[in-house]
């Protein structure tokens, strides 16, 4: 699970208390200046991050900012801040590094420990900050799921769900085919995960 870390000075923490943590690995997030650490990926996790980033980008065409593990800050008091698994955003981050308008897109791979938090607290303040599209990846199952959400009048709505060797199809942030086997399967991923060969790794 997380761990919360009590106020410094009683006081709430900002992002600016963030520059002086120690880069330890961890994930430092915080929630209405509290300090939230998350274990550093597993190999299957950071495998899929990797994996959606490269194919995003080429599907993107360079034409978006699209990077792992961006800072967010979600409040003008920069006491709100969440680093999403993946993120494409139509402008650039501000002058203290972190982005604090939303991206197109947001991405979080569920971890044991995140489970809750990806699919429910991150699912709210999502939606609050007004970020249109969040997909939220499972990998831990059998078939490797994948959840599109989209906004609509202020919450998250499901509009697709794909596992396994399913193509996944949407329009948003700009066109992408998706097969969720290949975020963690080993063999020739790169040539598959687009959807062109529903060749199986297992086979």
């Amino acid at each position: 699970m997380a761990i919360r870390h009590a106020d410094a000075a009683g006081g709430r923490l900002t992002v600016d208390d963030l520059a002086r943590l120690p880069d330890d690995g961890r994930r430092h997030e915080l929630v209405d200046g509290r300090l939230e650490v998350s274990p550093a990926p597993v190999f299957r996790h950071f495998r899929a991050a990797n994996r959606l980033s490269t194919h995003l980008d080429i599907l993107s065409g360079g034409e978006f900012e699209l990077g792992e593990n961006p800072g967010m800050t979600l409040n003008a008091e920069g006491t709100h801040h969440r680093v999403p698994d993946l993120a494409v955003f139509d402008h650039p981050p501000a002058s203290d590094g972190y982005f604090d308008a939303p991206p197109l897109l947001a991405v979080e791979i569920v971890s044991p420990e995140s489970v809750i938090r990806d699919t429910h607290t991150k699912r709210q303040e999502y939606a609050a900050f007004g970020i249109p599209s969040y997909w939220i990846i499972n990998p831990l199952a059998d078939k490797v799921g994948l959840v599109e959400l989209q906004l609509e009048e202020g919450r998250y709505q499901e509009v697709t769900l794909a596992h396994g060797e399913d193509v996944f199809e949407t329009e948003l942030p700009f066109p992408i085919k998706l097969v969720p086997h290949w975020l963690t399967a080993d063999g020739p991923w790169m040539k598959h995960i687009g959807g062109g060969s529903r060749a199986s790794g297992r086979r």
